[in-house]
């Protein structure tokens, strides 16, 4: 891929303190791209946003949730005050609450859904506005999950809201693209990050059962991102890719 692929795009990141987030925006800022980075965690957004300063990256942090719709409003803002316009819009935060179906509590059930349906639904939408404003197009993907193809233990409520934003990337074809906007979903599977790599045995068990021989690390998921916001991408829309290595060919359990 052209190092310089993004030259004079400007995109927003939600989530993307560490992990894949961080990787996408590190990898958008190499390749010319100007970075909206956003996290929860203010200091992981501002370390974050240094540390691809430091690679001589265009890159801006703002802390909050991405499930607030006046923080939403602010990233706009934000893109297009410092860098001009906004381009690409990558709904990455979100939330994982495990918990058995039966018992799971009401207060789990809706902080899941506000962020990892509210927050990439509201940022889409906002993104689409000030893409239709200036005009030439854009790119939205959202983040699902193979939870949302496969059903995975204690996870009922993520998977039904992975399963969702595969749904809500199709359904937009029909208002965006009109507009030459595009929106597509990526579902990764088991992929090695800050979180998971504390968590004892993960790696060996996701090794042993994926085709690959392998879990995901963070630029495997960032490259197939950043093919689907590319003008290399502009005739894919409403179309969702896994990238696990193959897990869910076959689908065998961890458990």
């Amino acid at each position: 891929m052209n190092r310089r692929l993004f030259e004079n795009k400007v995109a927003i990141v939600t989530g993307a303190g560490q992990g894949i987030g961080f990787e996408i925006c590190r990898m958008l800022a190499k390749q010319g791209a100007s970075v909206v980075l956003n996290d929860v965690d203010g200091t992981l957004a501002a370390n974050a946003a240094a540390a691809i300063q430091a690679e001589k990256g265009a890159c801006v942090a703002v802390a909050g949730d991405a499930s607030d719709l006046a923080l939403v409003q602010r990233l706009i803002d934000k893109a297009t005050s410092v860098f001009g316009r906004l381009d690409i819009a990558i709904a990455n935060a979100g939330i994982t609450l495990f918990g058995n179906f039966l018992d799971y509590p009401a207060d789990s059930f809706y902080k899941v859904l506000n962020v990892n349906l509210g927050g990439s639904f509201f940022l889409a939408q906002g993104a689409a506005k000030q893409m239709i404003k200036q005009g030439g197009g854009g790119a939205i993907l959202f983040m699902s999950s193979v939870t949302g193809h496969q059903a995975h233990k204690d996870l009922s409520a993520y998977g039904m809201t992975k399963a969702a934003l595969e749904m809500l990337a199709k359904s937009l074809v029909i208002e965006l693209s009109p507009y030459k906007i595009t929106t597509n979903a990526i579902a990764p599977g088991a992929t090695l990050t800050e979180r998971t790599v504390n968590d004892p045995g993960y790696e060996a068990v996701w090794s042993g059962i994926t085709p690959m021989g392998r879990p995901a690390n963070a630029a495997d998921i960032a490259n197939a991102a950043l093919f689907l916001v590319s003008e290399q991408a502009s005739h894919i829309t409403g179309q969702s890719l896994v990238i696990d290595g193959g897990w869910t060919a076959i689908s065998p359990s961890p458990f």
